[in-house]
């Protein structure tokens, strides 16, 4: 039996006292010497925060590498400064124009996984305007054919994955609604104004919508334990500096081991977080966990979904599959999984 992400989570929870007991000590890993520098670009928000708590928590030092972040707008950026030689590795989410430059050649490798999906809770759903529901007009996806459905980032975004994944569930594709760019601030005015009649939305934008009492859910857990977000590796660096980025990868698995369960929301955690995003601490103590894999298995399985998602909603340059098999490197994980504490 395929264990689930979140199988794997709990495995690795209840199991790890008696393996740690049984099995002959780790391999010990010395530090880099001299010392390398990593610089790293990432969007600031939760499903990145691996990097955060291995920076501020000493991961990093722990094995000689001087780590420099660095906070972007967007993916496209990273990918950019990845290809001039900028910065070394990035956390991006897996788009349309991911997958372009990918088939274009770029020489970019996905060495570790973000956050996962939940797979059940999800904080990300499809609303309805509640008019429409309280008159019978739309109570299932396929009522949504010919309408008007919001989504942030526009053709090939995450946004447009994810409504085409809520699409599905009513036989419906991208192109049998009208989609409409719409940033998730802007939502909650439009679902007041009627100018939209349902939209994919997540925290805190969702819950605002919904306490309104414009809108009601859907459709939830759109994509349960996907894998939409990753860290990506230069060429340069994963070729060139292989013994660094072995232990760059140690380190995110070693700071999502210190993220489950309760740690979570461990104080020194909370700090790691509060450094590298703007949020408040109420606001991750109150918000649903963010899942991180302790074992950071890379799903291609997911990964070839989201590519096909996008290929067949005419957001790619190609039409023929591309196995994201190809710009994979699973050899990181793997060897920082044998040894990580």
């Amino acid at each position: 039996m395929k264990l689930t992400g979140i199988g794997r989570m709990v495995v690795f929870l209840v199991a790890f006292a008696v393996v740690a007991a049984t099995l002959p000590a780790q391999q010990q890993v010395a530090p880099m010497s001299p010392r390398e520098r990593v610089v790293v670009g990432y969007v600031p928000i939760m499903k990145f925060a691996t990097l955060y708590v291995a920076n501020t928590r000493g991961i990093f030092d722990k094995y000689g590498l001087d780590v420099e972040v660095q906070s972007v707008r967007s993916g496209t950026e990273i990918i950019a400064f990845l290809t001039q030689g900028r910065i070394d590795v990035g956390g991006i989410a897996i788009v349309a124009s991911t997958w372009n430059a990918w088939n274009r050649g770029m020489d970019i490798r996905i060495i570790a996984p973000g956050a996962l999906e939940p797979r059940t809770g999800s904080p990300t759903m499809m609303l309805v305007r509640k008019d429409l529901w309280d008159e019978g007009t739309v109570r299932s996806v396929a009522d949504l054919r010919g309408r008007r459905v919001a989504m942030a980032g526009g053709p090939g975004s995450g946004g447009e994955y994810l409504a085409a994944k809520a699409l599905e569930r009513g036989n419906l594709t991208i192109r049998d609604i009208q989609a409409l760019n719409i940033g998730n601030p802007d939502m909650p005015a439009a679902f007041a104004g009627r100018s939209i009649d349902a939209a994919i939305l997540g925290s805190p934008h969702a819950d605002q919508v919904l306490g309104s009492g414009t809108a009601v859910v859907l459709e939830k857990d759109l994509t349960p334990e996907a894998m939409t977000v990753a860290f990506v590796g230069s060429g340069q660096f994963v070729n060139d500096r292989p013994e660094v980025a072995r232990r760059f990868v140690l380190a995110l698995m070693e700071a999502a081991r210190m993220m489950q369960g309760e740690e979570y929301l461990a104080q020194e955690n909370i700090r790691a977080y509060l450094t590298h995003i703007n949020t408040t601490e109420e606001a991750i103590r109150s918000g649903a966990p963010v899942i991180y894999d302790p074992e950071q298995e890379i799903s291609l399985e997911g990964l070839r979904d989201v590519e096909r998602v996008h290929r067949e909603n005419g957001r790619t340059e190609y039409t023929t599959r591309f196995d994201p098999a190809e710009v994979t490197d699973l050899s990181f994980v793997r060897w920082a999984r044998a040894r990580a504490r």
